[in-house]
């Protein structure tokens, strides 16, 4: 089976490998970031330092060292070290490395580690297919994924793991890997004569969005590019770094933690009313290709959940919005969904309609349900008081015999208005009863 590390018992490093490959770590003081997890203290960095390493699950976006670790631990255990990529790796091809791995364990005591990337890409079946052996501790399980395992992992695989999350690096950690590059004559560009200024790195980090794969692959081309073979010493612009690097990626999936956590930041940001925070978020959506109709959707149900009776035209506005988005299409949607969101952040808030709603469907589910009053049914219509017929088009009779209030409106926007006339009803019943009382509206009685 084919090493993907630079372990003991691999080849040398091959000098036509990826920059970004070349320099991995090769221990724990040449890693970079994490620290959360490998710090000195940390149980992590302990347990690769004893090498005592339980089955692991590293998870967290691409190029933040979680490959990289896993190329730590291979060139420090002395356990046997196999790999496999989940995207191409078949049921077939783990129970190959299980059996190797028991006659191994049988004849010579030697513990084997499975790294296994992108293991988020096994289904069911063939995660099922490593439990028994993870369990058994036939063999040490390291996987790694960019996918939230909770998600994606079976629970029993997890409750046999230890879950690591790893995070974004920072500007500067992606500093100090593009410097170390540019030094290392070894695995580096050190053989390069290149002029490189703090700028550009700093601006290489910025890009990589805390990647360092992607930003060692920047700094290789643009090194490559510039010196193209000169001895003399060059030196490198900013505006070639910035022609090779092209387009910024920003990190984003449509259907995971980056989708979920970025649309609760806008809903936030404009339940909050501040406009300029939605609209980073509504930006990061769009550059990171999400499907505009699903943030239409989103802000129609923000319209009525969050704004209601305090603007009653938000609702209009959002839904105006999602037609439009869908006749319009990309890119000039994104105008329409920059003008509502603005739109709804800056509205008045309340959220009475929704708290209305949910309160009345607890009492239906908890409470006994009541029969319609007989004036309210076609048969009792005989009895049933028609508001138009009275002065103000309004006139007392129960239409809940429950003793039950669910709308409490606020003092925002329109809602002050429909609080102002709930209260003037409340004060036109309460002339009603004493006029009934007397005996003397000459009206039929309130049922």
């Amino acid at each position: 089976m084919k090493a993907l590390f630079d372990t003991p018992e691999s080849k040398d490093i091959q000098k036509n490998q990826p920059l970004a490959v070349r320099m991995r770590p090769q221990n724990l003081s040449e890693f970079v970031g994490q620290q959360h997890i490998l710090g000195a203290d940390k149980t992590l960095r302990k347990m690769i330092e004893q090498d005592r390493i339980p089955s692991l699950i590293f998870y967290g976006p691409p190029g933040c060292g979680k490959t990289a670790l896993a190329s730590v631990i291979a060139r420090h255990t002395k356990s046997h070290f196999h790999h496999l990529n989940a995207v191409t790796a078949t049921v077939a091809d783990v129970r190959e490395v299980i059996a190797l791995a028991e006659q191994r364990l049988k004849e010579t005591g030697k513990k084997t580690i499975l790294f296994l990337d992108e293991i988020a890409h096994f289904n069911k079946l063939q995660q099922d297919a490593l439990m028994k052996d993870v369990e058994e501790g036939t063999i040490i399980l390291v996987g790694a994924t960019t996918h939230n395992p909770y998600y994606y992992i079976n629970t029993p695989l997890l409750s046999r793991s230890m879950v690591y999350q790893f995070n974004p690096l920072s500007d500067e950690d992606i500093k100090v890997i593009l410097k170390r590059a540019l030094v290392d004559k070894e695995r580096g560009l050190g053989n390069f004569n290149v002029e490189i200024v703090d700028e550009i790195l700093d601006y290489i980090a910025k890009i990589s969005e805390g990647d360092a794969r992607r930003a060692l692959n920047i700094f290789e081309s643009a090194v490559l590019s510039a010196s193209n073979g000169r001895k003399e010493k060059v030196k490198v612009s900013p505006d070639f770094v910035k022609d090779v690097a092209q387009n910024k990626i920003v990190g984003y999936d449509r259907d995971e933690d980056q989708h979920y956590d970025t649309i609760s930041a806008f809903i936030k940001s404009m339940r909050g009313s501040d406009p300029d925070a939605a609209l980073y978020w509504l930006a990061k959506m769009i550059v990171g290709g999400e499907d505009p109709r699903f943030i239409a959707r989103r802000m129609v149900i923000f319209a009525s959940e969050d704004i209601g009776n305090a603007d009653p035209q938000a609702l209009s506005v959002a839904t105006g919005c999602s037609y439009a988005v869908d006749v319009v299409g990309m890119p000039e949607a994104r105008i329409i969904l920059s003008q509502t969101a603005i739109y709804l952040a800056t509205a008045p808030k309340s959220n009475s309609s929704y708290t209305a709603i949910e309160s009345a469907i607890e009492t239906i589910k908890k409470e006994k349900i009541t029969e319609v009053p007989e004036h309210l049914t076609k048969k009792g219509q005989k009895k049933y008081l028609y508001p138009h017929d009275y002065p103000g088009h309004y006139v007392p009779q129960k239409y809940l015999p429950l003793d039950k209030k669910f709308y409490f409106p606020s003092d925002a926007g329109y809602e002050k208005r429909i609080k102002f006339f709930m209260n003037h009803i409340e004060r036109l019943k309460k002339e009603y009863e004493k006029r009934n009382q007397k005996g003397n509206t000459g009206e039929k009685k309130i049922p």
